[in-house]
């Protein structure tokens, strides 16, 4: 396999090994973050939800290795909801999931999709910082202390027709 074909973005499902890190991280962060209850979120949705044509997840690559990926699933017809947003722990700082969000956007629009919605924790304050700066819409009040609110809803709309086809790693 070719370098280039080992790095950018490449789609998954839910069972590639590759996601294995996705899920482990992410799982973790649930959990020491909200507790035993962190652990449900990672299985609240069944796969299908993130396979196409209503929702793709996808990784960033490099050399090979995941270090950043995120998903969507159908929210609505007009909607994709985005989950599963990750970034590798030894790769943060680095705008990866900024990277990771633009894709999912740009893929979201190209299949039609014309809003995104997502929700984060009150107790992911960089999650939060991530998606204002990405331009999305807080449905919420963010003067007001984020656990008094419980998961935080944004939206952003996505413009129709201006989305080309992203360029995707073909699947194993």
């Amino acid at each position: 396999m070719s370098a280039a074909a080992r790095s950018g973005f490449r789609r998954a499902a839910i069972d590639d090994p590759l996601v294995e890190p996705l899920l482990r991280e992410l799982t973790h962060e649930y959990v020491t973050r909200y507790g035993p209850e962190g652990r449900e979120e990672m299985t609240r949705y069944p796969a299908e939800a993130f396979a196409e044509p209503h929702g793709v997840l996808l990784l960033l690559l490099e050399d090979g290795e995941p270090v950043a990926g995120g998903a969507y699933k159908r929210y609505d017809e007009h909607t994709a909801e985005v989950k599963r947003m990750w970034t590798h722990s030894a790769h943060r700082r680095r705008g990866l999931a900024r990277r990771v969000l633009a894709e999912l956007e740009r893929t979201a629009a190209a299949v039609g999709y014309t809003r995104i919605h997502l929700t984060t924790g009150p107790r992911q304050p960089e999650a939060m910082n991530l998606y204002l700066a990405a331009g999305y819409a807080p449905l919420f009040d963010v003067s007001a202390d984020p656990l008094t609110i419980g998961p935080l809803p944004f939206e952003k709309r996505l413009p129709a027709g201006a989305a080309q086809p992203p360029v995707l790693a073909p699947t194993s």
